[in-house]
């Protein structure tokens, strides 16, 4: 029999606020200067009193509501006692007992074509600790505190998942969501979302003992550790050995895991509640008011732009994995001009779509911008794509227009005005063009009517650089047709 895997995971991602958890210092993660965004509070010196950040548990609640958890009546937060060089107090301010929200579910049946919905054990609220710098050598390590005490949270599922690829999945979706509810970047090549998991393996419904791999700080690293651990656990069960309870890290460079510690159980970090912070009542904040501030999640986007746009799924998903992205598609389609009946062209649909995610996107990988800071507006690029459709302009004479529009943040049409990029489709000024290239080139004229169509290509790429791109290629192609007979 096969060895089934059971796994949970443990997330943690750093909330967008303006300061810290429990302190006024700035939560700037882009801060490059150790030990500058820091204070007597973060530092853990004694005598200080920590402040819970209102917003920092806002977000938490938001979070709650667009899983479909149960926001607590109550919560409180604890001391975690342990001992680590980035953690000067001696203990870090989380949450053990009464969490902030309780239960939960997401649904990845998109991401993994089929049905599978995660259940969710609990969503809290912590404080974040410092970040160890190793020297290159690795005969010295330094401490920057400027990370410790941002507000983070931990999303904890329950032992529902049971491959590397739902994994995955879940982690792929929980970003997204965290991004459209704009809470956080979750960067996670900025550190600001990370990955525990705890996994099993087994022949039955019988859970396996579990090990606890920490500090997975990509997708492709959870899946590898997962698929590892799958392996490793196995050999040693099918050797007739036991499995042991422990924490292990993953070394990216040996795609392997190694033990570092027996595992912690809860009694282990000593937990008891926070003595200088009161417990709090969920009446106190606005939930009413933070639950009709959810906007459009991911899962509720994709039906409704697969639906409206015509866009199968795989085209759907590219969208809806970059907000920004998919807010400037639906941006530009509303620019469109719907017929009689009040439906938008499908082939317009779908020419914002290709030119958005091909060449618009393309141009902004290689100058490295941000839709943020895009000088072409949604407005602008519905302009460009409704003279491609009305054929006034050519394919070649739009993508020369687009990088004029990025640098210049101009209106196509009146680019097109001045620089007199309209399409030519008037037989009368292509035929003499046609004529001249026909006649410049006897041998190929002589390869066409022996039946090679390619030299059809080569004619109708002379005329278009005659033209300068702004040749129509389907009149062009019909009239050295004609001519060539």
């Amino acid at each position: 029999m096969d060895y089934k895997p059971t796994i949970g995971l443990e997330i943690h991602c750093e909330l967008k606020t303006e300061t810290k958890m429990f302190c006024d210092c700035p939560n700037d993660t882009s801060e490059q200067h150790p030990n500058v965004n820091v204070c007597p509070i973060c530092l853990g010196h004694p005598g200080v009193l920590p402040t819970a950040n209102k917003k920092a548990i806002e977000a938490i609640i938001k979070i709650g509501f667009a899983v479909g958890g149960e926001i607590n009546k109550k919560f409180k937060f604890d001391r975690k006692n342990y001992f680590y060089p980035d953690l000067p107090k001696g203990y870090q301010i989380s949450q053990f007992d009464m969490p902030i929200v309780k239960g939960g579910l997401i649904d990845i049946s998109s991401r993994i074509g089929g049905d599978k919905k995660v259940k969710l054990n609990r969503v809290h609220l912590e404080e974040d600790a410092g970040k160890l710098v190793h020297s290159e050598d690795g005969n010295s390590t330094l401490v920057d505190f400027n990370r410790g005490g941002l507000p983070l949270m931990e999303l904890v599922t329950e032992p529902d998942i049971h491959s590397a690829k739902e994994a995955a999945a879940f982690a792929k979706e929980l970003q997204l969501i965290l991004r459209y509810l704009e809470v956080s970047d979750a960067d996670l090549e900025k550190g600001q979302m990370r990955f525990d998991l705890n996994i099993s393996v087994s022949k039955d419904k019988k859970l396996g003992q579990r090990a606890e791999v920490k500090n997975l700080n990509s997708f492709g690293a959870l899946e590898a550790a997962i698929n590892y651990e799958i392996e490793r656990q196995t050999e040693i069960l099918e050797s007739g050995k036991a499995v042991k309870q422990e924490t292990r890290g993953w070394d990216d460079s040996k795609m392997k895991t190694e033990g570092q510690r027996s595992k912690e159980e809860s009694h282990d970090y000593r937990y008891f509640p926070e003595p200088d912070l009161p417990v709090f009542s969920s009446d106190g904040f606005d939930l009413s008011g933070i639950k009709n501030s959810l906007p459009e999640l991911p899962a509720a986007k994709r039906i409704r732009t697969q639906k409206e746009y015509g866009l199968d799924s795989v085209q759907v998903d590219y969208l809806i994995d970059e907000k920004d992205e998919a807010e400037f598609f639906e941006d530009a389609v509303s620019e469109l001009e719907a017929d009689e009946k009040g439906v938008i062209s499908p082939e317009e649909i779908k020419l914002i779509y290709n030119y958005l995610t091909s060449d618009l996107k393309g141009l902004m990988k290689e100058w490295e911008i941000s839709f943020e800071n895009l000088r072409i507006t949604p407005e602008n690029f519905a302009d460009l794509i409704k003279m491609i459709s009305a054929k006034e302009i050519s394919s070649r004479v739009a993508k020369n227009l687009l990088i004029q529009m990025a640098q210049a943040g101009a209106d196509p049409r009146q680019i097109v005005k001045e620089e007199g990029l309209s399409q030519v489709s008037d037989e009368s000024e292509l035929l003499p063009i046609i004529k001249k290239i026909i006649e410049e080139n006897p041998a190929v004229v002589a390869d066409y009517k022996k039946g090679k169509t390619n030299a059809l290509q080569f004619f109708v790429g002379k005329a278009m650089g005659a033209l300068k791109g702004k040749g129509n290629p389907a009149v062009l192609q019909k009239l050295f047709k004609d001519q060539l007979i």
